[in-house]
């Protein structure tokens, strides 16, 4: 059994990359979970190991049209294949169809993510026993200040119960991601220049203004202490 807290010892001031390389040697069934936003470094990172490592993202169907190029760009920048997950289209149509396309406006983001984003990552997720995620405790003082680098998953389940995750820029900065993604030319989604900074779906997201946090950008007509969607709600469970 795997003793968390060693391992969390162990690699704490390690280079993301060290603890991305300790994963995809451990695991197997194993994927990198990215958003199409500046978490493209662990796209960099990964690739670099292992050309060949699994990498899935999730089309809700109301991203950003710059952000489905920018996905299209990462894939032929590395010559890489990326998995799209896409929601199931039955419960997709029957949600639409009673609350209509912005019923989040009304009632909170939940059950709309529920459907477009979480049961597709659960679906996913469920193949897999370990994933990678560019989860930072700068992203989120409510719910992400204290992520470890490596955790149990308290939200999902993987192929055989367990989950691990694995959260390799947990201890950087945005000022990190951004230094990695300028030292690389790494590619990046060109909503990050017009004042974007936490990328989600289209209705969802909005620039940010200076001095504002990054998830004041997201669902900015909720309680700010509350801005998951789901993807990481073990933050909310067991994290506090």
């Amino acid at each position: 059994m795997t003793d968390f807290t060693q391992l969390n010892q162990e690699y704490e001031g390690k280079r993301p990359k060290d603890l991305i390389r300790h994963a995809l040697e451990q695991y197997d069934r194993i994927a990198v979970s990215f958003s199409g936003a500046e978490d493209v470094v662990l796209v960099d990172m990964a690739t670099k190991i292992r050309k060949d490592v699994e990498i899935f993202t999730l089309d809700t169907g109301r991203l950003h049209t710059e952000t489905y190029q920018f996905i299209e760009k990462v894939r032929k920048h590395y010559g890489i294949k990326i998995q799209v997950q896409t929601p199931d289209q039955v419960a997709l149509q029957a949600f639409v169809t009673e609350k209509g396309l912005f019923s989040f406006y009304e009632d909170g983001h939940n059950e709309c993510c529920g459907i477009r984003k979480i049961a597709p990552l659960r679906n996913k997720l469920s193949t897999l026993d370990a994933w990678i995620t560019g989860q930072r405790k700068d992203q989120s003082p409510g719910t992400r200040s204290n992520i470890d680098l490596v955790e149990l998953d308290s939200a999902f389940k993987g192929t055989n119960g367990d989950l691990v995750k694995f959260n390799p820029l947990a201890d950087w900065t945005s000022q990190q991601v951004w230094e990695y993604i300028k030292m690389f030319d790494v590619p990046y989604n060109e909503l990050h220049e017009r004042g974007f900074v936490s990328i989600g779906c289209e209705p969802c997201t909005r620039p940010t203004l200076p001095h504002q946090h990054e998830r004041e950008g997201r669902w900015w007509w909720e309680e700010a202490t509350h801005k998951e969607c789901g993807l990481h709600s073990g933050n909310i469970i067991s994290k506090g």
